[in-house]
């Protein structure tokens, strides 16, 4: 690095650093009260994706077990884990294009369960995937990562989000051994077992946004951001009618104009409850959601990851406070958070090669509800080889397509925080 670069680098902290200590001592945002507001199109995917997570888990558990198959017995408390509305055993005979039902060998009247022929060429192309993409997910993990205080993630808290991050089953036997440069599993005192970064790859460490202002034609202000001299402003999808109100307007500018900070910055220096350190919340959640190949996550996930984020007891309710960067959804009796962004007109803007095969799944399990009073358990084989697919979650609704604030739907941010606080 030249000498001109290095002072160039030092002003842009100096700078930063000014900016953090004008912002760090009070609250100036005047901040505006907004009604939830409810989206029919991200509430379908959440409602469709439930399902197929439910399914690609059961398909995940048969192939671990040593037998090949489970027994209605075995799934039989996994209904909560699994995040469905009904019975496993009924799930699993939902869908014949998947889960081959035969009777166990020694008590004919206890179920059995096993992958079809269908199911196991979507394994064979799942993991295919994974290995071709595998730089990908290594650097998805790593981010995670980084973004933590001490560098590493309990792996109680890291493995309900392996789905969502589009991590293979066996990650920690495949995976992570494979990168000792990048990774170590470490025990702590009480016992739990850690991941941890081992060490700092530097060109990680750029934000979904600051890739997207890099990338979209802004080259310019991005350029004024590296040398510290203006703020990366949000993406904002506001429900119809909110983004021409005055005083939300207003708001959103003087929001946007607080520096950013990036996610992989050491944010311990800020004052917890300055409106800097509000912005940065924002930054981590929507980096941690840009994360994810769905671009959503629960909002369970991320409480537990709370303190290794640094953020604060109440940071959930960022995300009805800012319903022009996320949407929090209630469907299938939990709470979903998504980036607004990351959707448009109910689908992904540019979904991950895992997400097309997951289409593919779908398509094949709706295949089997569809049929399956026909007595059909089977799928051509060629139509799960086909790139593309029928799109199952395609809706006519587009992302302005919202219920207004007449319908019944709506209540105020803090009241659905409280409502959701209850399901949870």
């Amino acid at each position: 690095m030249s000498f001109r670069a290095e002072a160039g680098g030092l002003f842009s902290a100096l700078r930063r650093s000014l900016l953090h200590h004008q912002h760090r001592q009070c609250r100036s945002i005047t901040k505006v009260r907004l009604k939830w507001v409810k989206n029919r199109s991200l509430d379908h995917v959440i409602d469709t994706e439930t399902d197929l997570k439910a399914a690609c888990l059961l398909k995940d558990a048969i192939k671990r077990s040593s037998a090949g198959f489970l027994t209605a017995k075995s799934v039989a408390e996994w209904q909560k884990a699994l995040g469905l509305t009904v019975p496993v055993l009924r799930f699993l005979r939902r869908y014949p294009t998947l889960f081959h039902e035969f009777p166990h060998a020694r008590y004919a009247g206890l179920p059995c369960f096993k992958l079809t022929d269908a199911a196991l060429l979507l394994d064979s192309q799942e993991k295919s995937i994974h290995q071709k993409y595998e730089q990908d997910t290594v650097e998805r993990l790593s981010k995670v990562l980084m973004m933590t205080k001490t560098k590493t993630l309990p792996l109680r808290c890291l493995i309900p989000l392996k789905w969502d991050l589009g991590l293979p089953d066996n990650f920690m036997k495949l995976l992570i051994p494979n990168y000792p440069d990048h990774f170590q599993f470490v025990k702590a005192s009480s016992g739990d077992a850690y991941l941890k970064l081992v060490s700092w790859p530097e060109s990680y460490a750029a934000s979904a946004l600051e890739k997207r202002n890099e990338s979209n034609g802004v080259g310019g202000e991005y350029r004024q951001f590296k040398r510290g001299q203006t703020a990366l402003a949000f993406p904002m999808n506001f429900p119809r009618g909110y983004g021409a109100q005055k005083k939300v307007k207003t708001w959103m500018e003087e929001f946007q104009k607080l520096p950013y900070i990036s996610p992989y910055e050491d944010s311990r220096h800020i004052d917890p409850s300055s409106d800097l350190m509000e912005k940065r919340v924002v930054g981590v959640l929507h980096e941690i959601l840009s994360l994810t190949i769905h671009k959503k996550t629960k909002r369970n996930y991320l409480r537990s990851l709370r303190e290794e984020l640094n953020l604060p007891h109440k940071f959930t309710r960022i995300f009805t406070r800012y319903p022009g960067i996320f949407y929090l959804s209630l469907k299938c009796k939990t709470t979903t958070v998504a980036i607004r962004e990351g959707y448009r007109r109910g689908k992904l803007v540019d979904p991950h090669p895992l997400v097309r095969l997951r289409e593919k799944f779908y398509h094949v399990m709706r295949t089997g509800l569809i049929y399956r009073g026909k007595g059909l358990g089977m799928i051509p084989p060629e139509d799960i080889m086909l790139d593309d697919v029928e799109d199952e979650t395609e809706q006519e609704e587009s992302e302005g397509e919202e219920l207004g604030a007449n319908e019944g739907c709506d209540g105020d941010s803090s009241e659905m925080d409280d409502e959701c606080d209850g399901q949870e």
